[in-house]
């Protein structure tokens, strides 16, 4: 078995050998015509003959079968969570703010976290919906700081009530490091005076090109970060 808990390839080819080999004698001799007396006979009389040993045997066996089986079975690597190292692609994952502008609320929070994956941020989750209280992603830095996204899709600027209201679950809700609001149409000059107070990161319509053209979160927030 290696490091990993997955099991060794030529261990899964003997394994799987031996059962070829047992499915082929059976065959064999079914197709003799003596299938039914080996079995009932020379392997259940060996059975009852030594019940201690065939249960010794038969035991591991059995549990070796069924876990180098599934091990066969089971997909090694076609399957990527984002708590896992993103995607080769994902390194040159881009938007145009007029396909932000033209995705469903839902799909602009899928955007926003495939970016936060893209720039290597792990378990992030897009947890937008009924009852999120003002979260719609979140997502853990390499120094293990919680980002909160809230995503407007707004076809205007975002207003200090909005701010308002993700400032007073951002962190006593969400336990937020990096409370942070993206607004595809920007803030109002209200908003971000509020925002600024309360330490609220705001990705307005420029630093969203910029961060949906390639750069790092952290590069268009343009604030300083806490300190873990």
């Amino acid at each position: 078995m290696r490091e990993d808990g997955s099991f060794d390839p030529l261990l899964k080819i003997a394994v799987g050998c031996a059962v070829v080999w047992v499915a082929g004698t059976m065959l064999w001799r079914w197709l003799s015509g003596d299938a039914w007396h080996w079995v009932t006979h020379d392997v259940w009389g060996w059975i009852t003959d030594h019940p201690w040993w065939s249960a010794l045997i038969a035991v591991p066996v059995a549990v070796l079968l069924i876990v180098v089986l599934i091990g066969l079975f089971s997909s090694d690597g076609d399957y990527q969570d984002s708590d896992d190292e993103p995607w080769e692609d994902a390194q040159a994952l881009t938007y145009s703010l007029a396909q932000l502008a033209a995705m469903s609320p839902t799909g602009f929070e899928q955007a926003c976290t495939e970016l936060l994956i893209r720039d290597g941020f792990t378990r992030a989750r897009r947890v937008g919906g009924a009852g999120d209280l003002g979260a719609d992603v979140t997502a853990w830095d390499s120094e293990g700081r919680k980002v909160v996204l809230q995503c407007k899709q707004y076809s205007r600027p975002v207003g200090s009530k909005d701010i308002q209201t993700f400032n007073g679950t951002a962190r006593p809700e969400h336990g937020a490091d990096v409370a942070t609001i993206v607004g595809l149409n920007g803030f109002t000059a209200p908003g971000s005076d509020l925002a600024d107070r309360h330490d609220i990161c705001l990705v307005d319509r420029g630093a969203l090109a910029r961060w949906a053209g390639g750069d790092h979160l952290y590069s268009v927030i343009g604030r300083r970060l806490p300190l873990t």
